[in-house]
């Protein structure tokens, strides 16, 4: 077997044991997160704190809709044989394709919501609060439900159980057409491409503020007093800004192989003239795109004490009441 054979086989090889992981581990991750972050006593605002809990229950969604319901009986397909007779894929496409446009663009509402709060103090008291924050959450919800509609007229009932980003038949003629192949492109424009330009423009020019701010601060403390003091205003906003670039972070370098794969694909399709990717490429995407849905709780735990405190409180409350109840 060639060399790309052997890797393609060995990444196929892995995916046995890391998809079912992937799914032991996100599941009561995402709910634990989801658990220690709406107590309320992370040190977090009511604002952020509904936009973190949002996208944790949209990343569980994507575990159970995307990891658990697609990913593992392709993988496991023979295990899986009475789906070949469920004529509900299409339907599970719109609820897949759905809850991963919430995922993502709640992450990028999140970091438009970080700028606000940090780079434009007028509108702060208006935009940065929770009334605000359900309001948007909500409509983001809605258009991404609608929006993925599509899906169902574009896939056929019966599953396909491919290894291909269809893993629905889809209807006569929708692979070949231009139309249904702008749309589809559509798609990808507008979920990952259109977020990454976001987010990168929102963190560059949210590091300019803080930037600017932080001198101009230093300068005017270190004039009225004599010397650099400890700043809370500049360790609030240097914490906010840590969380901010790390889930953003962790968003694009996750991201990037799939939104590549994708659009490379749908392009293949209607120029052909486009690079062709190896498979290889497109497994890996699903991969760290699956995987960027069960990090978010390292991310905090890394980042907020207060929320590693709250996470070992919540991890050993079953215990203590198991201990209590012996004794």
């Amino acid at each position: 077997m060639a060399l790309d054979g052997r890797t393609y086989f060995m990444l196929r090889s892995i995916q046995l044991i890391y998809y079912p992981l992937l799914a032991a581990v996100g599941v009561p991750v995402n709910l634990l997160t989801i658990v220690v972050l709406s107590s309320g006593k992370c040190g977090l605002s009511k604002c952020v704190t509904r936009y973190l809990v949002s996208m944790a229950a949209a990343d569980l969604l994507v575990v159970i809709f995307d990891l658990i319901l697609r990913q593992i009986p392709i993988v496991y397909r023979s295990h899986f044989p009475f789906l070949y007779d469920l004529p509900l894929c299409n339907i599970h496409a719109v609820l897949l394709y759905g809850v991963t446009d919430c995922s993502v663009w709640f992450t990028v509402i999140f970091t438009f919501d970080r700028f606000v709060a940090i780079c434009c103090q007028k509108l702060k008291t208006k935009f940065c609060t929770e009334k605000t924050a359900a309001v948007v959450l909500g409509t983001v919800s809605v258009l991404s439900c609608l929006k993925n509609t599509l899906w169902f007229f574009m896939f056929e009932g019966p599953y396909k159980l491919s290894n291909t980003p269809w893993f629905c038949f889809p209807v006569t003629g929708v692979s070949t057409s231009p139309v249904w192949a702008v749309i589809e492109l559509l798609h990808y424009i507008l979920n990952p491409c259109v977020p990454f330009i976001l987010i990168l423009l929102l963190n560059v020019l949210t590091v300019r503020h803080i930037l600017v701010a932080s001198r101009a601060r230093r300068r005017l403390r270190g004039h009225s007093s004599g010397e650099t003091p400890r700043d809370p205003e500049m360790e609030s906003r240097r914490k906010s800004m840590i969380l901010l670039f790390v889930i953003s972070g962790n968003f694009i370098v996750l991201w990037v192989v799939f939104m590549l794969s994708s659009i490379n694909r749908r392009l293949l399709y209607l120029a052909r003239t486009s690079v062709i990717l190896h498979p290889l490429v497109q497994e890996l995407g699903f991969m760290l795109q699956l995987l960027s849905c069960c990090t978010n709780t390292c991310i905090y735990a890394v980042t907020q004490a207060k929320f590693r405190e709250q996470l070992k409180n919540v991890v050993k409350h079953p215990f203590t009441v198991i201990a209590k109840f012996i004794k």
